[in-house]
């Protein structure tokens, strides 16, 4: 006999059908014990009159009738509800231990690294099901939208080189190149301005990033984000495509936009009007609509106080305005350099950063000495790109979109890590597994290290 899922258990009445899932909920009321019994696609409940040795989160396989449920007995609040099965013949395919989680409820009210030592089990949790499969639905939306643009979705390397871009990088050290290391890729910055040199012309990928920052709510080691670049493009078109990939994936999903087009504010403006960069727009800070923001505008520059320099505001291939070049070139009034730099936010959250590249390489090598970097640590650090960029750079520009936050966001959760499968914890350990861990020494000999 096939398997019927347990979603698929309603259209079958009066037909004697087989399921598999796992027993949730076990309640013996003497002469007749009921079992729920959940698979991927629902729950149902189960009746029999005969002894069985079931516990909760058993495995196991049932055959039996599916019969209706007399009126005062339906649930609704189960798609099930109006229906049980009368188990004729039970399996027990693998028995389950006491879980040391229950496995029952929200989960929020239990302690998170406890939660993310049995993630296999706190997965099994209905919010989290939930969660993980709207995440599957988001990411499958947006790649029926860009695929529909004519995007090509290319991978690029996670093995990379250490580059003074952001944050603190992950080093791998080199077992063929001793005493060298590679660097955990932060973002497919400059691969997918290369490709862009390579006639692609519209460039796509759900990549992971990786940066070695302080914990929060909304950070992580590793992450994931809507990588995008497009050539012979404006600032103004890159924004368009956004906001119509967002406004589809809100249709798709049937949830609601809370203005149309998106509230566009140079970054002054939002300065100005909203003391932040990251505003929220809704009247009603409790309102479920979706309220999308631009920020253009940005600052090619900020001051960094702990190192007492200028740096880059979002990244440092971001070009600047054409009326502020004269002043980048005679380092006047740095501060006031304006950018192609914009930002979406969503409800007070930054979601996504993006810019027009520099293509020029005497202006990208200018960008870099104002930033304080030595023409010897410009070669060493970006000396690929600037020599790419002397075969002919067409326009080009792009973003990356925060693919966890925005899952957050359309969840409802606070927490990005209730939206990855196996997030690191708030202490830097992974889910599970408990990395990091000890290198042995055989380990460190091969790769020429020595613990300190």
């Amino acid at each position: 006999m096939q398997r019927t899922k347990i979603a698929e258990t309603v259209k079958k009445i009066h037909k004697i059908i087989k399921i598999l899932g796992r027993a949730q909920t076990i309640r013996d009321h003497g002469k007749v014990t009921f079992i729920d019994v959940v698979d991927e696609s629902g729950l149902v409940q189960t009746v029999t009159r005969e002894d069985v040795n079931v516990t909760p989160q058993d495995v196991v396989e049932i055959e039996g009738i599916v019969k209706k449920r007399p009126a005062n007995l339906v649930n609704k609040n189960i798609e099930t509800g109006e229906i049980e099965i009368e188990i004729r013949n039970l399996r027990i395919i693998s028995k389950s231990a006491t879980p040391p989680i229950p496995v029952e409820g929200e989960g929020l009210d239990i302690d998170e690294d406890l939660r993310l030592k049995y993630r296999y089990l706190d997965l099994r949790r209905p919010r989290l099901q939930k969660n993980l499969r709207l995440r599957h639905e988001i990411v499958s939306l947006i790649r029926e939208f860009l695929n529909n643009e004519e995007f090509v979705e290319i991978e690029t390397p996670y093995l990379s080189k250490t580059t003074p871009e952001g944050a603190r990088d992950f080093l791998v050290p080199s077992r063929l190149h001793p005493g060298k290391s590679y660097a955990l890729a932060q973002a497919p910055q400059q691969y997918k301005q290369l490709l862009m040199l390579s006639n692609f012309e519209k460039y796509y990928q759900i990549a992971r990033a990786f940066r070695d920052e302080d914990m929060r709510a909304d950070r992580q080691f590793e992450h994931s984000q809507v990588d995008i670049e497009m050539a012979y493009i404006t600032q103004e078109e890159i924004l368009d495509l956004v906001e119509r990939m967002m406004i589809y994936l809100c249709k798709k999903l049937k949830r609601k936009v809370y203005k149309i087009p998106f509230p566009k504010f140079t970054y002054k403006e939002a300065i100005k009007k909203f003391k932040s960069d990251r505003f929220d727009i809704r009247s009603d800070k409790k309102d479920n609509s979706l309220a999308f923001g631009w920020v253009t505008d940005f600052p090619l520059l900020e001051f960094n106080k702990e190192e007492n320099r200028l740096t880059f505001s979002h990244n440092p291939f971001t070009a600047p305005k054409e009326k502020d070049l004269e002043n980048l070139k005679k380092r006047k009034d740095l501060d006031k350099i304006e950018s192609y730099q914009f930002d979406l936010v969503l409800n007070g959250e930054e979601l996504g950063s993006g810019s027009i590249r520099i293509i020029d390489p005497n202006i990208q090598k200018e960008v870099f000495k104002v930033m304080g970097l030595s023409d010897k640590k410009i070669d060493e650090d970006f000396g690929h790109l600037l020599k790419a960029y002397k075969y002919g750079a067409p326009p080009h520009g792009g973003i990356a979109l925060g693919l966890d936050r925005l899952c957050a966001i359309f969840a409802g959760e606070i927490n990005i890590r209730e939206v990855m499968a196996f997030p690191i914890s708030g202490g830097g350990q992974t889910s599970v597994m408990d990395a990091p861990a000890e290198i042995d020494n055989a380990t460190l000999k091969e790769l020429k290290l020595k613990k300190l």
